[in-house]
């Protein structure tokens, strides 16, 4: 077993300074995934960059001058920068967008996600087919910030977004079933949000009625959060539609749904 193999079984240190040497040192090489958030916001990126693009020497020139001045700037801010000066080197070399995509590293493929999201040349259609391969990543850096780079789009295109993301609540896959409320939600967490379902989140009916009794405790959670995200603006609204969950026989499964997602509210709701 290489020393790499070895380290992609580590437990992930609580403190950067704890992070050892060696592991660091393999992350901003891009050779190893993070194993937790103190990892991912760890990285380097400026030090991957010059490790994964030894074979676009003139990219990184690029990226190297138009970042000059990133002090300040956010892991996630850094990481769309990044993203929107490769996004424009796509064309030129066909080759990158695939690199980026496959790589080992998730900060890596976190670069693709965000060149995915900016893309305005695809329709919203084949916007979300490419963004979904990220959408169901077993990394949980790479899901999450699948669903903030559609963010702007949902919120341009809301209707026919909500319309994708409901065929996406079929899925055998816990991680796309949770992509389809965590990318929805009105208020969200470090992102955008989508006003127009803060004001009238009965838009979104379907979608949360196809996932009222989802198995998934990771569905589950976003699923609540979604509905409390409501209850800030339209408690009423949150508070009727559980209730009726209730009164047509929920399982264990909406109960916790329910339970999580009132925890909020001032009225409780008889279980």
């Amino acid at each position: 077993m290489t020393n790499i193999e070895k380290l992609k079984n580590r437990k992930g240190a609580l403190k950067v300074q704890s992070i050892p040497d060696e592991v660091l040192k393999a992350l901003n090489m891009g050779l190893l995934e993070s194993v937790n958030l103190t990892e991912w916001l760890a990285v380097n990126h400026m030090e991957l960059l010059r490790n994964v693009l030894t074979a676009y020497p003139l990219i990184l020139q690029t990226c190297e001058a138009q970042l000059a001045n990133r002090e300040g700037m956010s892991v996630r801010v850094l990481i769309v920068e990044i993203s929107k000066i490769l996004s424009l080197e796509i064309k030129e070399y066909p080759a990158l967008f695939n690199d980026l995509a496959r790589h080992p590293s998730d900060s890596v493929r976190c670069w693709a996600v965000y060149i995915v999201g900016g893309n305005d040349e695809l329709d919203l259609q084949a916007k979300f087919k490419a963004i979904y391969p990220f959408a169901a990543d077993t990394h949980f850096g790479v899901r999450e910030l699948a669903w903030m780079a559609m963010r702007d789009n949902l919120e341009t295109h809301l209707s026919e977004s909500l319309t994708i993301l409901l065929a996406w609540t079929d899925s055998e896959d816990e991680n796309i079933r949770r992509f389809a409320t965590e990318a929805s939600r009105p208020r969200g967490v470090w992102c955008k949000q989508l006003k127009a379902l803060i004001t009238a989140p009965e838009l979104a009916l379907e979608l949360l009625e196809a996932l009222k009794a989802d198995p998934s405790v990771y569905v589950q959670l976003s699923l609540a959060n979604w509905l409390n995200d409501a209850g800030k603006s339209r408690p009423d609204w949150v508070i009727q539609l559980c209730k009726s969950w209730i009164t047509k026989g929920a399982n264990e499964h909406t109960l916790k749904i329910v339970k999580r997602a009132t925890r909020n509210l001032s009225f409780q709701l008889e279980r």
